[in-house]
């Protein structure tokens, strides 16, 4: 498969570990470990189950350095950018295996260590800036994304890009600018450079409804003035607003909005695509269509993400939306780099009465991890409650002084 450029993912890789782990082949479940901390970095609870039942067998027990290089085990970390050596099973005797969770330093609630923040190099960062580039130049009007990238070579660089449509409809039946400006001074705030953030919105968002409040007015004339709101254009392909083009794409299936909710990962996204698309919707009640019109929803979206992604991409900054950005074409640039870029970049917003709420990118990475003494931590996939706390296997045998 990889000779012919093709990537396992999960399921594959599962299975194979599952055989490994059968016919005791400790070899080859150190390297599909390895393989699925590269290609998934975290895993569902079938791939955790067959990772614990190594190690708590006696044949992963037997396995194992008793003294090793610890040179060679420091310079493979640091050559890998940190989280993992690449040198082999490291120490012997019975496995120590928990359920556990990671404080909010990346501390193990088992053994104690510390989890590693692991490096991004520098040139996969330019050269995945330049992928985006061509994606988005290949699918927008050339001129307007052109445009965009003199725009933002004038006047960034930022140190936080917001994507301004979802970022004012969470939690909100309507867009929101009181919820939006909120968030700008925050980000104001904590800014290094005392820098506004980039907010990037869709012209129809400027031109009519509440955009035309006096306060709403003024505020975006603000962001305007101070080279901290750009405007993306009619007319390309992110332009939302061509009704009659995507009623034609729409088939005849109905479902209920209780029935679209379930299969979408971020309901402000739908709720934008739904606002601009048919004006005004209310949370209960709302019928749409299946099918293809998903499809074209989830494009218009994918459109426009490529401004804001691409924006805190060639900034090296914080990008602050709840979109999770699963289902988005740049994925098929075949790259394991975005995933990681987003752990350390995404800035995501929680909305309740007592205000706004930002989680900030956790000081350590949540990808599987193999210590310089040999244990292991395995974090599981979650959904998307913020509150929700992510479980990790913790894997550790004595080590011998």
């Amino acid at each position: 498969m990889i000779e012919y450029g093709v990537v396992a993912e999960e399921p594959e890789l599962s299975a194979l570990l599952k055989v490994s782990v059968d016919v005791n082949n400790a070899d080859k479940v150190y390297e599909l470990l390895h393989r699925l901390r590269t290609s998934v970095r975290q895993v569902t609870e079938s791939t955790v189950a067959i990772i614990e039942d190594w190690f708590k067998f006696k044949h992963a027990a037997k396995t194992g350095k008793e003294n090793w290089d610890v040179r060679k085990v420091k310079e493979g970390v640091a050559r890998g950018g940190g989280g993992w050596h690449g040198q082999g099973w490291l120490g012997c005797g019975q496995w120590r295996v928990v359920r556990t969770q990671m404080d909010k330093e990346g501390v193990c609630g088992s053994c104690g260590e510390r989890l590693a923040c692991i490096d991004i190099d520098p040139r996969e960062t330019e050269n995945f800036a330049i992928s985006l580039s061509k994606l988005a130049l290949g699918r927008e009007v050339k001129a307007d994304f052109t445009r965009f990238q003199d725009w933002l070579q004038q006047h960034g660089p930022f140190d936080a890009v917001a994507d301004g449509a979802n970022l004012s409809l969470i939690n909100q039946q309507t867009f929101s600018f009181s919820q939006l400006n909120v968030l700008v001074h925050r980000l104001h705030g904590m800014s290094p450079s005392k820098k506004l953030p980039l907010v990037i919105l869709h012209k129809s968002r400027v031109t009519g409804g509440s955009a035309q409040n006096p306060c709403n007015k003024k505020m975006l004339e603000r962001w305007k003035n101070s080279g901290a709101l750009y405007v993306t254009p009619a007319g390309s392909n992110d332009d939302w607003t061509k009704k009659q083009e995507i009623a034609l794409m729409i088939p005849c299936i109905l479902i209920t909005f209780i029935d679209w909710i379930t299969k979408v990962s971020n309901f402000a996204s739908i709720q934008i695509a739904l606002e601009l698309t048919f004006g005004p919707v209310r949370t209960s009640g709302v019928a749409v269509f299946a099918a293809c019109h998903r499809v074209e929803l989830g494009k218009c979206y994918n459109d426009m993400l490529r401004y804001w992604l691409y924006a805190a991409v060639c900034c090296k900054c914080l990008l602050v939306t709840n979109d999770e950005m699963r289902d988005h074409l740049f994925q098929l640039l075949g790259t394991s780099f975005f995933p990681r870029w987003k752990e350390k970049h995404q800035v995501r917003l929680s909305v309740s009465r007592s205000g706004i709420a930002l989680q900030m990118p956790p000081p350590y990475s949540i990808v599987i991890q193999e210590s310089e003494n040999g244990s292991w931590h395995v974090p599981t996939t979650t959904n998307d409650d913020l509150e929700t706390p992510r479980q990790w296997l913790c894997a550790t045998r004595p080590i011998k002084s």
